[in-house]
């Protein structure tokens, strides 16, 4: 599965459950700095954008919750 940064931009709210604030970073994990928020999540592809299960939503609200990564979802330090 490949993995998709967090790129909001000037999206306003920055959603981590908004595919369209994803981009592409291919099958190696980006590297995450800044502070408690998502920096990546890892998921089925479709048009170069994540699908969005319900457990993927699960995932990113327990990490977001927990300020800790999960299989799927890497927080920033």
């Amino acid at each position: 599965m490949p993995w998709y940064s967090f790129t909001p931009g000037a999206a306003t709210p920055q959603d981590p459950s908004d595919p369209a604030q994803y981009t592409n970073v291919g099958g190696s994990p980006p590297t995450c700095l800044g502070g408690p928020k998502v920096c990546a999540i890892q998921a089925n592809d479709l048009a170069t954008k994540p699908i969005f299960t319900t457990a993927l939503y699960r995932e990113i609200i327990r990490a977001q919750h927990n300020a800790v990564g999960s299989t799927n979802v890497l927080m920033q330090p």
